[in-house]
């Protein structure tokens, strides 16, 4: 017995402690696209006209015809190539029509609006009560026409229906006969309005914004963006929040295209490349990316092309002739579908370099382009945005001597390398400009091989800083990159641009999540390494929670700034006290974090390494963002079950946690008009027996909810006070909704 516990004992050994603590960290999907929804939102005009039918989300709905676009098409999504839909009801050539729901068979006229009927056969009866009797008879049905008023274009049906009420009528009495109405009758009149309205543009290649154009969510794109598919609509929530269901979600659909000059012999192709997952979630198996044409002249669409669900792998090669005749016509289409679920930003496919154009071949596959893979990140050394007053103080040394840059030659020839270079505006004006090195862009090869991605490091530490002496509490540079091969190509892939913010708090991330990261296990810490340029007050913890499968805002954590403990947390500098725990809260815009202030407005003077994060109360991930484009795990540390034994993160990417300063940014951003303003909070009795009221100031009174101390939410009320008859004695959290999820400790006799 002894001899089989020491070999177990160890293997135990054997076996690295980063797979022994591999389930107490984890990543998971996100369920919406921030990114996406401020995008869209910024594109669409607000609408004068605003009135509805009732329960129908179709009427005051906008149907959009759109222009006929010429060959050669090609979008390799660098660029916005997205039909805009902003029309106003105001606008000129808006013209709009309404549908009614019940028509007269006849005339096609719409039916009185008080008009109403049931699919029940109705009837008079006629009751002898004297014989115990009764006769019914039916009313004569009326053919009515009743049209589908929740789909686009409105199809009607001819149904028989029935007077929506009973006559009931008893002979041996001289009284009236009674009429008894359906209290809902089925079939009432209703009516919704469409509105039509052009959009044209022949460098505007597609009619809806379903897919998600981005520069970050695919893995190593042949050029900068992508078309992502995943289960979000356009305005980046759920197509079905909650379901389970899979179906056709995102359409990339291109406009009506001008076929009747083409036919076989013109070798017409249509190449373009894909991949699954990326940097997102993996689609299942039975998942697919799925590519269709649309043949005019019959209105049908027929499939062509697919792709499964599956590990991430390189970009695959879609390369079709269009031979069939009923494609050579005016009006041809082609679009791609996902299909997956239908639940938010799953199942994941990226579509790259779409082109369709005659006069090409079986071996013209080539898609040939130098491009950059991504945008750069930063020129700064370990950040990508600091406070500007840390940087102005301290700019020495700062800049970075390994920026990133990923290129790829798609030509499949050997290829000349040539400098490159970075250019550094400010408001407008060049600040300098640094040489990015052709056998440095290279990998130190003489040249570019064929069809290879190339990752490069160049020094900028001692070409270039970013001036210190400009004036304000912030700045802001814009960073040009320019790099290519002697070849032609698409010159718009052979630069790009990057915005260096500086403001008053440091970050590693790029400001976008791809997926939701946290510990598990009860009272787990997670907490992110930073060195601060200079000493000064941490104000606050910038921390973006993204909403994934599981719904955790209404757990509980305390905010925690640790010192350094020899290259891991060490001391506890600050811990919010037992009864302020925080939740998590989503924010729908992109970059905007959750800010959480210090307990009381406390200013905590911290100085080289400190850690921030949190103890949660809960073992569920709570869903931090983290960028999986920018690779800094090794500052990235969890504790399990509240010990002092830190891991580092085993899983790449950037935490998306940012600590705040008390910088010269203050007065712009209000801070100290938020201390001065501070909400104040007396719940009383306190201990309470029956009943607990809540009395506030300086903020509005939304709502409140109970909570027992491992997070459970026991009662909610929305007036400030709450019945405590049936619940036991104890100690509990009671939780403004309208206070940033401030907790109060209320004892329970």
């Amino acid at each position: 017995m002894k001899k089989a516990y020491a070999f177990a004992l160890t293997l135990l050994f054997l076996v690295p402690l980063s797979t022994l603590w591999a389930q107490h960290e984890e990543e998971g999907p996100i369920m919406n696209n921030p990114t996406l929804i401020h995008a869209n939102k910024s594109l669409k005009k607000p609408h004068t006209f605003t009135a509805k039918a009732a329960g129908n989300e179709l009427d005051s709905s906008f149907i959009y015809t759109f222009d006929t676009i010429s060959l050669p098409i090609l979008d390799d999504f660098s660029t916005d190539k997205y039909q805009v839909r902003d029309a106003d009801y105001s606008d000129p050539g808006v013209t709009s029509e309404v549908f009614y729901h019940l028509l007269d068979e006849t005339t096609n006229q719409p039916l009185d609006t008080a008009e109403k009927f049931t699919a029940l056969q109705t009837f008079r009866r006629t009751v002898d009560v004297g014989n115990a009797v009764y006769v019914d008879d039916p009313f004569e049905p009326e053919a009515v026409k009743v049209g589908d008023l929740s789909t686009y274009p409105v199809s009607y049906n001819t149904i028989d229906l029935y007077p929506p009420y009973y006559i009931y009528d008893t002979i041996d009495f001289p009284n009236d006969p009674d009429t008894v109405f359906l209290n809902s009758p089925e079939y009432v009149q209703d009516s919704i309005r469409i509105f039509t309205a052009q959009a044209s543009g022949q460098d505007l290649y597609w009619q809806e914004r379903e897919t998600y154009r981005n520069y970050r969510f695919a893995k190593d794109p042949w050029t900068l963006g992508v078309a992502t598919f995943d289960g979000l609509n356009e305005d980046g929530y759920p197509y079905e929040p909650g379901s389970t269901a899979r179906n056709f979600s995102d359409h990339l659909t291109s406009k009506p295209i001008f076929m009747d000059a083409f036919s076989d012999a013109d070798s017409v192709y249509l190449s373009f490349l894909a991949q699954p997952r990326g940097l997102g979630e993996e689609p299942e198996p039975g998942d697919s990316l799925i590519l269709e044409f649309y043949a005019p002249e019959i209105d049908q669409w027929f499939h062509v092309w697919s792709m499964s669900g599956g590990p991430v792998q390189d970009f695959k090669v879609g390369h079709i002739r269009i031979s069939d005749p009923k494609y050579f016509k005016d009006g041809f289409q082609f679009r791609f579908k996902s299909y997956g679920s239908m639940a938010g930003a799953l199942d994941h496919f990226h579509l790259d370099y779409v082109h369709l154009r005659d006069q090409s071949g079986y071996q013209d596959t080539l898609f040939k382009d130098f491009a950059f893979v991504y945008p750069l990140n930063t020129l700064l050394k370990d950040y990508t945005s600091v406070p500007w007053d840390h940087y102005r103080n301290n700019p020495s040394g700062k800049m970075s001597d390994a920026v990133e840059i990923k290129v790829r030659n798609g030509s499949n020839l050997t290829e000349n390398n040539q400098n490159g270079t970075t250019e550094i505006l400010y408001q407008g004006s060049t600040e300098g400009t640094v040489t990015l090195l052709a056998q440095t862009l290279s990998g130190g090869d003489i040249n570019y091989a064929p069809r290879t991605v190339y990752q490069s490091y160049h020094d900028f530490s001692a070409s270039y800083q970013f001036d210190p002496s400009k004036p304000g509490n912030k700045a802001y540079f814009d960073v040009v990159s320019r790099a290519t091969a002697p070849y032609p190509n698409l010159s718009v892939n052979d630069s790009t641009l990057t915005t260096q913010a500086f403001l008053n708090y440091y970050a590693y991330d790029d400001g976008s999540a791809e997926r939701a990261y946290g510990p598990t296990g009860a009272q787990s810490m997670l907490a992110v390494e930073f060195e601060p340029y200079e000493a000064d007050s941490l104000i606050a913890i910038d921390i973006h929670f993204v909403q994934s499968a599981v719904d955790v805002s209404e757990k509980l954590f305390f905010l925690t700034v640790w010192g350094d403990g020899g290259g891991k947390p060490g001391n506890v500098l600050y811990q919010d006290e037992g009864f302020f725990a925080r939740q998590p809260s989503y924010y729908p815009d992109a970059g905007i974090f959750k800010r959480y202030y210090l307990q009381d407005n406390e200013k905590l003077l911290v100085s080289g390494k400190f850690y921030i994060g949190f103890r949660q109360v809960d073992p569920d991930r709570l869903n931090v963002g983290i960028d999986k484009n920018i690779d800094t795990r090794s500052k990235t540390f969890y504790a399990l079950h509240g010990g002092n034994n830190w891991f580092h993160s085993q899983l790449e990417g950037s935490v998306m946690i940012h600590p705040v300063f008390s910088t010269s940014l203050n007065s712009e951003l209000g801070i100290e008009d938020i201390a001065a303003a501070e909400p104040e909070v007396i719940v009383y009795p306190n201990p309470a027996t029956d009943y607990v009221n809540v009395s506030v100031s300086n903020f509005e009174f939304t709502g409140m909810e109970l909570h027992d101390l491992s997070g459970r939410t026991l009662l909610r009320s929305e007036s400030p006070d709450m019945y405590l008859g049936d619940i036991p004695a104890g100690v509990y959290l009671i939780t403004l909704n309208s206070y940033a999820g401030r907790t109060f400790k209320l004892i329970k006799n």
